[in-house]
């Protein structure tokens, strides 16, 4: 039995989670109060407001897709403790006060200090969860995500509230600190020499950057990604077109708790019947969530759609970065977690750009219409992409 169910919660997942968790509760806070800040305090134009959300995200996708072809080289503990370093110095910046083009140069090194540190925590985390518990363990450890994706949110507004941006800051500053203190402690299994100088040729070629294996199914998570991109951005938009701004604010809450409640179950079902008994299911509770959001009239289907998108989307994010990193090689781990945090940050960036000139024509109803169509079709994509394999679990349990 021991062989069959090998030890998941050690001191360096743990550690492993926590250090990730206070990196994306840093990225959520600032994520709902940067866009007033630029506007309360340096008089930006709304533009220039939603520029300094989404430049942060460019930076992530800079530093993933060059820390994605040295990672293996460098080391994965020695990339996470740089990352974590760059990121507490760029949180420096935010203090200085040079105008709204300082605070964009400040998003963009921020963002990309984040993805030079997140790729190299999910990186290793993907090594040292048990290869039988790989879908099991990814889902536990993106939990810690999920909590950032509620927590962040509410501490930033209630800051904004009741704070000064200073205090803002500091507190990121804080968390910073405490995230790379805690990953001091954790030992990480390097890979071998050997690995190491295989994983990555020399020359400038698609395949140092993008690892070629884990590209079908980061393809699948970026489409899908875009719908939730239009919930993300837009939804106290369409809440307060519909008269549930009340309600609104306790969407991602809902959302959170409907991810930590499903997948220990969807991570567990994966390992044991494959990747398609929970890949196709979630996707189809997306669209039904999405579905629901564009005919939501009260509190109740609003929440429940919460909930529905919670099981749908939540679920394909973990369940995608676990299918990423089964079908790569050990030495090549590190690429493949870079290339699906690459796709994700690409539809979830630059989806609500695109979103944008669609809400003109068609109005939220119909966009969340529209976004359920994307999700079904997002179903199509990866069957052709990943889930005609019908040997999927085995596979996955060799790979690693």
């Amino acid at each position: 039995m021991e062989e069959t169910r090998p030890k998941l919660w050690t001191k360096d997942f743990i550690i492993i989670s926590a250090a990730n968790f206070f990196l994306y509760l840093i990225f959520y806070l600032l994520l709902v109060t940067i866009a007033v800040y630029a506007v309360d305090h340096y008089h930006a134009s709304e533009a220039q407001a939603g520029l300094a959300t989404g430049i942060f995200i460019i930076g992530t996708l800079i530093g993933r897709l060059v820390i994605g072809r040295i990672i293996e080289s460098v080391g994965n503990r020695k990339t996470m403790l740089f990352g974590l370093i760059f990121f507490i110095l760029t949180s420096l910046l935010y203090f200085i006060d040079l105008g709204v083009s300082f605070l964009l140069f400040t998003r963009l090194v921020h963002g990309l200090a984040l993805g030079v540190a997140s790729t190299a925590t999910g990186t290793i985390v993907a090594q040292i969860i048990p290869a039988a518990r790989k879908g099991e363990g990814i889902g536990y450890y993106s939990m810690s995500t999920t909590l950032a994706t509620a927590i962040g949110p509410f501490i930033g507004i209630y800051m904004s509230q009741h704070t000064s941006y200073t205090a803002i800051f500091s507190f990121c500053l804080v968390l910073g600190i405490i995230s790379f203190i805690i990953a001091l402690f954790m030992k990480v299994p390097e890979v071998k020499a050997a690995a190491k100088k295989a994983a990555v040729k020399g020359g400038f070629k698609l395949s140092n950057y993008i690892e070629p294996k884990a590209l079908p199914i980061a393809l699948v998570t970026m489409i899908a990604s875009i719908g939730y991109a239009s919930v993300l951005s837009f939804i106290n938009f369409f809440a307060i077109e519909i008269h549930l701004v009340d309600v609104a604010s306790f969407f991602f809450i809902v959302y959170a708790v409907a991810i930590l409640v499903s997948r220990p179950i969807t991570g567990r079902l994966m390992d044991v019947k494959g990747a398609n008994s929970v890949m196709y299911p979630t996707f189809l509770l997306f669209a039904a969530g999405l579905f629901l959001l564009s005919i939501a009239g009260s509190g109740t289907i609003f929440l429940l759609a919460a909930v529905l998108i919670g099981f749908g989307f939540g679920n394909i994010q973990s369940c995608s970065q676990a299918i990423a990193v089964k079908v790569t090689p050990l030495e090549r781990m590190g690429l493949a977690t870079s290339t699906y945090f690459i796709a994700l940050d690409a539809g979830l960036g630059f989806g609500p750009y695109v979103i944008g000139y669609i809400i003109p024509l068609t109005g939220y109803r119909n966009l969340y219409l529209i976004m359920a169509i994307v999700a079904l079709a997002s179903t199509v994509l990866y069957y052709f992409m990943h889930g005609k394999r019908k040997e999927t679990a085995a596979v996955g349990a060799d790979a690693i």
